[in-house]
């Protein structure tokens, strides 16, 4: 089960909302080991798609290098879908290689509503998980 806070859940909402109808995309990193979302860091879209992500390269060593320095890891990697259901994609099955991290997907396709939803991608199968939203971690 993921647990987020609410706060963190608008960022990525927003995120996606300002990003459509390309897809958007980040990381919530934490500290190792603890399962828990805390940092946010948007990041860009190498694609500029609305049909596919890609970190940028460049981006994506920094943030690591980043978490690394931190003794963080990335508990939420997320991305939006602009006009399908938020849930993964081949694509994003094969590009899944961070074992301990909750996938989110948020879906913009609907302007009024979004999804929020949450998956564990491991060795290419994807399997949905509940996701609670708190106001603060306890």
């Amino acid at each position: 089960m993921l647990t987020i806070e609410r706060a963190l859940v608008d960022k990525i909402v927003a995120h996606a909302r300002a990003d459509h109808p390309d897809e958007a995309c980040g990381v919530i990193a934490g500290p190792i080991g603890s399962d828990r979302p805390v940092r946010y860091v948007a990041m860009t879209n190498a694609e500029r798609s609305p049909t596919f992500y890609r970190f940028d390269s460049q981006e994506q060593l920094k943030v690591w290098r980043e978490m690394d320095d931190r003794d963080e890891e990335p508990v939420v990697i997320y991305h939006s879908h602009t006009s399908t259901e938020a849930y993964p994609s081949r694509t994003d099955v094969s590009y899944a290689a961070e074992p301990n991290a909750h996938y989110v997907l948020v879906s913009t396709r609907d302007e009024d509503d979004h999804e929020f939803r949450s998956y564990r991608i491991v060795d290419g199968e994807v399997t949905e998980e509940e996701v609670a939203i708190v106001d603060s971690y306890g």
